[in-house]
């Protein structure tokens, strides 16, 4: 789809709805003279409402006639007044509304059901962030890379080089896995996605929720909560919630429009002093196009509504390299990246929507509610580079009888090419990946008030998520001629997700009980499904052809396809049931507990409980804490995924196998069944409000986990009970799933949230950090492979260590400031990146080491990263391949004017001054390190990102 085709749609749209311009209500709702955010204001008879934005401003759309409008906020007092509008009128209707006793406070509906509270009153802490904040000023496209740079205890890593993990994102709170984060939608538990992280990439073993499939322009706010919450809402709450909340807005036309492009004037690979050893694209690359749209209707004349919001973004691709590569001119040159030649972000098309929708039923105090939608992907990224100077390589290429290379014109390039002929031994090609992703959910329920005060709902929500893997522009080598060269497209196969959830939820506030008591209590019925599928027998088998007597690759190079002994098809019930009590002891001292029971049909029950307090020291300082258990049932993903892959394994692309823990061969290597990850989550802190502007919060925990689920190491034929399985399957080595460690967690988050407005001026500054740490208190080693050191390692090796002590930054610290006067605004966003270590696979061992032992020649040499080793540039020794990442800062500045009171254009450049991560190399081995890093490129994936200097240009739009 070309730009041309998207504002004619946009266009066509936009002239749909012009008949509802008609009349205009619009204004201004203050308090004090502050601007009042998310204030509500609803129109008698129609039922008609919106909400006010970042700047206290509504807009609504109405027919000619009278009605009674009323304003209202939390902590503010109501009020009404009449309207009279003409036909084809636009009136404008300020609206300044008293401060109750409480005070302008924001207020969330996540960590605890006794009503909502403030985020300062809150017993646990609680982000609340809206869409018009965090999406309007940055070049980012994304929910996932917003909620990245303004939550410092959020942690997301793009991927490059680690086959589907580039192709969807997942994040999680304060360093703890992907799926130890609960995500609901207005309340309700999202699906998770079918794909599961394998090895070589970031959360190896841990799959997630896809928060990118959640369209921004649906989105009214996302509440995040930094707490540990298994006994109120279930499995995956170990780290905490996020929330996100979809939009009730009616009758308001909201359009954003963006574009944003790359330029990275120091890695883009036509930089390089060569640029044909890589894939190039233009000096700004990963061009970006984003649509977003939302409007609301009003359904009936008792408040009900329906809401829609939908999002579309076509991203390009993004290519990165070292720029000098030549060691004869400069000693500290890093040398080509032969295994990484097409190094960077994919590209990515995707589109969807959601809709919010309530009607109250007439002379009921009951409401139906739905919500849901659809989201499509495609994603293309490039696998690791095939080249056929290395002769282990040749069977991965399509050759003729005699063994000679078969050039395809379009998939394979030459470097350095000679003048008037083709050489051979520069010849290299980068299988491609297409990645399909479809992901829907439709939730409904009833809601409503029964007896004296005893608030219900009961609801139903299905989600359901499909991956789908294409092999693209590759070879399947092992195939009789001439389909080693003419078939370049597979179908690998895929795997998908279904889940449907049943939910009864009953609340009743004592105001009699102390100061007041809310009792919560409810349960769930959820049903899981996990289908994998297998791909075309062209994409995984072996034709048979050889090279030189030798068997040739089998399997699409890149990602081979899923084999008829990969595909399942698993499924499991979940019943839980759970009680909360909030109770107000005194005015000032609030106590919160919850316990709750689940069962699972596939591995049995689990207890968890939680208790909470916060206590007002004064008017404006509160104490809060927090003691809870936590837990998270293996996913049926961790449980049933398998697949053979490549690896590298000593310099060299080998075929290795993630057999299920189900199989008999994991109880034959003596690895258990899973069990679920058990924790204790403690947390302190404190809020302050030093003044009406000034809010500061700070809390610390302590998270112990046990049984956290990982993949293991390589297992090869030196593994009596594996090496049958091994040479049957024809792979090099095996991995499994297991409960492999147990973890602590420790941090301290901070906010310091300060907002000024006077006159036509405003000012904000907004301060987030987070320091954390995590530290591996045992490995759970199986008594079969605590035999010898290599076994050991190869179940959780010091390499996969130091990745899991990677998942977070030591420190991140985010530094938001605006200033605006009259129409124009200017701003700026500061991340801190703090320092972050990992480890190459190791090919030297240490001099005078038991081969046997840590560092001696039968671990490091092998390239297993079992205490990795490299030589010094200099030759005088060996020593630890860390890859050590320095923290880094990077700075992006926007400005924004307000073309009229519907229209305002924002422009901006992040990362202005082109600041990446350190390169992936060992400090003084750089030659002997260089490509050995997770991701085989310059840089490996940390949160700060890899692509450089960002700009950007938005319009939004409201009418």
């Amino acid at each position: 789809m070309n730009l041309k085709l998207h504002f004619f749609l946009f266009g066509a749209f936009l002239l749909a709805c012009l008949p509802v311009f008609a009349q205009k209500l619009t204004g201004t709702v203050t308090s004090g003279g502050q601007p009042v955010m998310a204030g509500t204001v609803k129109v008698v008879p129609t039922g008609t409402g919106t909400i006010t934005d970042a700047d206290g401003k509504y807009s609504l759309t109405l027919k000619a006639g009278s009605y009674q409008v009323s304003f209202s906020a939390i902590g503010l007092e109501k009020k009404t007044v009449s309207v009279q509008l003409a036909a084809g009128e636009a009136k404008i209707l300020n609206m300044d509304l008293a401060a109750s006793a409480e005070g302008l406070k924001e207020v969330v509906v996540v960590g605890s059901r006794g009503g909502g509270r403030t985020k300062l009153d809150s017993p646990v802490p609680v982000d609340v962030l809206r869409m018009n904040q965090i999406g309007e000023t940055t070049a980012k496209p994304d929910l996932m890379s917003q909620l990245n740079q303004a939550v410092p205890s959020f942690n997301y890593n793009k991927q490059s080089g680690g086959d589907g993990s580039d192709a969807i994102d997942f994040a999680s709170l304060r360093g703890l896995g992907f799926d130890q984060t609960l995500v609901l939608i207005n309340g309700k538990r999202r699906h998770l996605s079918a794909f599961v992280n394998q090895v070589g990439t970031r959360g190896r073993g841990n799959s997630g929720t896809d928060l990118n499939a959640i369209p921004e322009a649906a989105i009214d706010r996302v509440e995040i909560l930094r707490d540990g919450a298994s006994a109120q809402y279930g499995s995956d709450a170990i780290a905490g919630v996020v929330n996100i909340v979809l939009r009730k807005d009616i009758g308001t036309l909201n359009v954003n429009i963006g574009g944003s492009g790359y330029y990275d004037h120091k890695y883009n690979t036509l930089n390089n002093v060569d640029p044909t050893q890589y894939y190039t694209g233009s000096q700004v690359d990963g061009k970006t196009f984003t649509l977003g749209m939302d409007y609301g209707l009003a359904i009936g004349k008792n408040g009900g509504f329906i809401n829609f919001g939908g999002n579309f973004m076509d991203q390009g691709k993004t290519f990165r390299a070292a720029p000098d590569t030549n060691w004869s001119t400069n000693p500290k040159a890093l040398g080509v990246d032969a295994w990484r030649r097409a190094f960077g972000d994919g590209s990515v098309k995707s589109g969807g929507g959601m809709y919010n929708m309530e009607i109250p039923l007439a002379g009921t105090k009951t409401t139906f509610y739905s919500f849901g939608g659809y989201n499509y992907k495609h994603s293309n990224v490039y696998a690791w580079t095939r080249r056929w100077s290395s002769s282990s390589n040749h069977i991965k290429f399509p050759t003729d009888e005699n063994g000679k290379l078969i050039f395809v014109p379009g998939i394979m390039r030459v470097f350095d090419p000679t003048p008037g002929a083709l050489d051979t031994a520069n010849v290299y090609y980068n299988p491609q990946e297409d990645v399909y992703i479809k992901d829907m959910s439709a939730a409904l329920g009833f809601k409503g008030t029964i007896g004296d005060g005893w608030d219900w709902d009961l609801s139903n929500n299905t989600g359901y998520n499909d991956f789908h893997y294409w092999g693209n522009k590759t070879f399947n080598a092992s195939l009789p001629l001439p389909e080693q060269y003419t078939k370049t497209r597979f179908n690998d196969g895929g795997f998908n997700f279904l889940q449907n959830t049943a939910n009864l939820d009953v609340t009743k506030h004592f105001e009699r009980v102390a100061q007041g008591f809310t009792l919560s209590f409810g349960g769930e019925y959820r049903y899981e499904r996990y289908k994998l599928y297998a791909g075309e027998p062209d994409s995984y088998r072996n034709g048979g052809a050889l090279l030189n007597g030798v068997p040739k690759a089998s399997g699409s190079e890149g990602y081979p396809g899923y084999q008829p002994t990969d595909a399942t098809t698993a499924n499991r019930t979940n019943e839980a049931a759970y009680i909360e009590g909030t109770l107000d002891v005194t005015k000032d001292w609030l106590v919160d507990g919850a316990a709750r029971f689940e069962h699972y049909s596939d591995f049995g029950g689990v207890s968890t409980f939680k208790l909470a307090s916060r206590y007002k020291v004064s008017d404006n300082f509160n104490i809060r804490g927090s003691f809870s258990t936590g837990f998270r049932a293996p996913s049926l993903q961790q449980m049933n995924f398998s697949n053979t892959n490549t690896n590298i394994i000593a310099g060299e692309l080998v075929y290795a196998k993630l057999i299920p823990n189900y199989a008999d061969a994991a109880r034959q290597v003596g690895i258990p069944k899973l069990t679920q990850e058990t924790s204790t989550n403690t947390s302190l802190g404190f809020t302050w409000k030093p003044t009406h502007d000034f809010n500061v919060t700070v809390d610390g925990y302590l998270i112990k986990i046990k049984n956290r689920i990982v993949i293991t190491g390589a297992f090869d034929t030196s593994v009596a009970a594996l090496k049958d399985y091994l040479i049957a399957n024809n792979v090099s080595n095996a991995n499994f799933f297991t409960n492999a460690v147990n973890t602590t967690n420790r941090g301290i988050d901070i906010v310091l949230d300060y907002r000024k407005s006077w006159g036509k001026n405003k000012f904000t500054a907004l301060f987030a950090g987070n320091i954390q740490g995590i530290t591996i208190n045992k490995v759970n080693i199986p008594a079969a492979l605590n035999d010898t050191y290599a076994h050991q390692q190869a179940y959780f090796s010091t390499r996969e260590a130091a990745f899991l002590k990677a998942s977070a930054p030591a420190e991140k610290f985010s530094l938001g400031l605006e200033y605006g006067y009259g129409k124009f605004a200017a701003g700026s966003h500061i991340t801190y990146y703090g320092k972050l270590t990992t480890q190459g696979f190791g090919y030297s061992s240490l001099p005078g080491a038991n081969p046997d032992g840590p560092g001696g020649a039968n671990t490091s040499a092998s390239g297993n990263g079992w205490d990795p080793y490299v030589d010094l540039d200099n030759g005088k020794g060996v020593v630890p391949e860390n890859f050590v990442f320095h923290g880094k800062a990077t700075t992006d500045i926007y400005v924004s004017y307000k073309i009229s009171k519907q229209i305002s254009w924002t422009v901006g450049v992040d990362n202005i001054f082109n600041v990446h991560p350190d390169l992936a190399v060992t400090e003084g081995a750089h030659q002997s390190s260089w490509g050995d890093s997770e991701s085989g490129g310059p840089f490996d994936a940390v949160q700060m990102g890899f692509n450089g200097m960002r700009m950007f240009t938005k319009l939004a739009l409201h009418f």
